[in-house]
This record gives structure tokens, C-alpha cells and sequence, in this order.
């Protein structure tokens, strides 16, 4: 009997988590303008009436919820599309100049962006290859996500090609360590970034295709 309520409470508890926080997030786009949407499709005929086994009060909260959510999705795109003009363009530039002017505020922000470029940008190279490294000793090994080539004054002081490894700690991998090794110390290894981040995460439970063989 425990066994298999250990069982369920492990297939359950993802999805309930993948719920709740998708409910959330609807919840929280949406409550500033339900009242004014609600009340728009009052004067319609889904107050009198409800769809499927839902209830009136139901259908508007959730009919409101749609649509609101379509409309956040319109304008998202419409600032996509707008965004690409040169006058917008020339806006945002001349907020980066004012943001890059600014004292403590000029650092944050450039940091920042240069993350998010690299991370999220539409020509990123970081983090494709899985990568095996000697850490924290000769000896020991550790997953790692190889980044880019070391800085060019780095490999020129070691007198040897660097590259930069990203080394995330479990169970948390928005940290870790950033080391640099010579080419020859690192291996090379056929796994997908995911499944690396999985095992990390997952402390060594759960190992690389373990899931797709279940």
C-alpha cells in the first residue's frame, strides 16, 4: 500500500505542480482586467445561460479569462511588430544611452543584457554541448555546459587555448562555477543539455534517458 501511494504521489505531483503554476500565472495576468471584461460580456447572453457543465458565473469568469489572454497575446505581438520601426528603435537606443550614463545603474544593466543576448538571442551558441571536466580535482569528474573560448587574455597568460565551462551545483543549476581548462581536459559526450540538467537537478537520480526507457 505504500509503495503504491509513493507511486502515485510521484506521477501526480508534477503535473499538479505544471497546473498550479499555470494557474497562477493566468490568474495573475488576467484578475487586473476581469471585473471590466466580465462586465462587457454580461450584456451578451453567456450571463443567462452557461456552456457545457460549466455555470453561467463560470463561463464569464473563464470567457473574460480567454479573452483577455488573447488580447495580452495581440498587443505582445503588436509591440513585436512595432518595435522593428526606426523611430521606436531610435527611442530604445537613446534609452540605452541614458541607462549606460548612469552611475551602478549602467553596470546592472549591461550585465543583464549581455545574459539575456547570449542566453535567449536568436544566434546563441552557449550551452550546446554536454561536457565531462576534472572537478573540483584531478581525478573527479563533474557535468559541465561548455560556453565559449576563455577570454583572449586569459589563454594568452596560460600560454594555451582556454575554453570557458559553465559547472552548475544540484540541486540548484542557476549556480555554479565558471572555469576555464585547456582543450585536451575536457571530454566530449553524446548527452542533450536537458538531460544534464535533469541529473543535476535530480541529484544523480535520475539518470539520462532513464525517463524514455521507462
Amino acid at each position: 500500500m505504500k509503495k503504491y501511494l509513493i507511486t502515485g504521489i510521484i506521477i501526480l505531483s508534477p503535473l499538479a505542480l505544471t497546473i498550479a503554476i499555470i494557474a497562477f500565472v493566468v490568474n495573475f495576468l488576467t484578475k487586473p482586467f476581469t471585473g471590466i471584461v466580465s462586465n462587457l460580456l454580461a450584456q451578451t447572453n453567456l450571463a443567462d445561460r452557461g456552456f457545457l457543465f460549466f455555470s453561467p458565473e463560470q463561463t464569464l469568469q473563464f470567457g473574460s479569462q480567454l479573452v483577455i489572454l488573447i488580447c495580452l497575446f495581440l498587443m505582445i505581438l503588436f509591440l513585436g511588430m512595432i518595435a522593428r520601426w526606426f523611430l521606436v528603435k531610435w527611442i530604445i537606443a537613446l534609452g540605452e544611452v541614458i541607462l549606460h550614463r548612469l552611475p551602478l545603474v549602467n553596470k546592472v544593466y549591461k550585465t543583464t543584457k549581455d545574459i539575456i543576448t547570449h542566453l535567449f538571442g536568436q544566434e546563441r551558441t552557449s550551452f550546446k554541448q554536454v561536457v565531462l571536466v576534472p572537478f573540483p580535482r584531478s581525478g573527479v569528474f563533474t557535468l559541465g555546459l561548455l560556453s565559449q573560448k576563455a577570454p583572449k587574455q586569459c589563454s594568452d597568460a596560460a600560454n594555451t587555448p582556454l575554453v570557458s565551462v559553465f559547472v552548475p551545483t544540484a540541486p540548484n543549476p542557476t549556480t555554479g562555477f565558471t572555469i576555464m581548462y585547456k582543450t585536451d581536459e575536457i571530454f566530449f559526450i553524446d548527452m542533450k543539455v536537458e538531460e544534464a540538467i535533469k541529473y543535476i537537478v535530480s541529484c544523480g537520480m535520475v539518470a539520462p534517458h532513464e525517463d524514455e526507457a521507462k
